[in-house]
């Protein structure tokens, strides 16, 4: 017997998966934020030779704010059926693909969460198609 395609069926069970996602990456992206307007000690230095930063402030503040402070108010609008849900889901994954693209290009290819997290900006862009069509 063959397993059933996953398929996200209702809208309400589409607005709780990209909601939920939305939320994750923004609480991931507060906490890595976070760590690195802290210092992030145990990320190598190395990483950021040849780019334009001395250390991980700004690139974490940017994360912080960009990433994490956007997601988190396109989660609440999805999650509370705001009218600019759609809209606001489509920037967060428009944002997250271009912070990884540029972090891949700057510090080059250095951990798993890299390809996870522009995958994961294409489910978003598609759960939003979706919710689009609901």
């Amino acid at each position: 017997m063959m397993a059933a395609p996953l398929h996200v069926g209702s809208i309400k069970t589409t607005r709780v998966i990209l909601g939920s996602l939305l939320l994750i990456i923004s609480i991931n992206a507060l906490g890595g934020g976070w760590y690195g307007m802290a210092g992030a000690p145990n990320v190598p230095r190395e990483w950021l030779a040849g780019s334009p930063f001395s250390d991980y402030f700004v690139p974490a503040l940017i994360l912080f704010v960009f990433v994490g402070i956007h997601f988190f108010i396109g989660a609440m609008a999805v999650l509370r059926k705001n009218q600019y849900a759609v809209q606001w889901a489509y920037s967060c994954a428009a944002v997250l693909f271009t912070w990884i693209v540029l972090q891949v290009a700057i510090i080059g290819y250095v951990s798993w969460l890299q390809p996870a997290m522009a995958i994961a900006a294409i489910v978003i862009f598609l759960l939003a198609h979706k919710l689009s069509r609901g």
